[in-house]
Formats: C-alpha cells, structure tokens, sequence
C-alpha cells in the first residue's frame, strides 16, 4: 500500500475553482482502478493550502494514475491554480499502534 500525500498551494483568489473541481473530478479518481482511498485537506492557518492524501494498492496503480487521461486534465487544470510548486511525496506505513478491541485508529 502506497500513501501519497500533495502539498497545493493556490492562490487565493483561485480556491473556490479548485474546489470546484475537486468535486468534479473525486469520485472519477475514487473509483480509478487501484486507489483506495482520497481525502483533501486544507491548512487550518492558511486556508489556500490544501493537501490531497491518497492510498493506492501499489506503485503501479498510482503510476497508471499518473498516466491517465483523467490525471493530466485534472492536473494540467490545477496547475494553472498554482501560487507555488507543488511537493508529493510517496510513503509506506511502518509503524501503527497496537488496537485493542473497540478502539479507534484515530
């Protein structure tokens, strides 16, 4: 299982566009083949900083993600929302705590 976390910066003016499409394009990239998981964050102190978190059952399935045609029209329409370069990073799971019956992993 690959985590994927994006750091978006946009600028303020373009928030409500990248909302916008973000509600457009979530459930098309929820249910693209291999990815688990999406959720989008936002910064609590600055509320133009958004970061998506992502699970994907493998580095292949976010690879082929990448390379889709869903993926480049997102992107190419998110990119131009930019205030500054984007960071991603990959992650693996190494450690989580031990639950015990009835607990929450949150």
């Amino acid at each position: 299982m690959i985590r994927r976390i994006v750091k978006m910066t946009f600028r303020e003016e373009e928030t409500d566009t990248f909302l916008d499409l973000f509600e457009r394009t979530k459930n098309a990239i929820r249910n693209f083949p291999g990815c688990c998981h999406l959720e989008l964050w936002r910064q609590h102190a600055h509320e133009h900083v958004f970061f998506t978190y992502s699970l994907w059952e493998n580095p292949g399935a976010l690879e082929a993600y990448r390379q889709s045609e869903l993926f480049q029209n997102t992107w190419s329409q998110t990119k131009a929302l930019f205030a500054a370069k984007p960071q991603a990073w990959s992650l693996e799971l190494v450690s989580q705590p031990d639950l015990q019956e009835g607990q929450s992993d949150f």
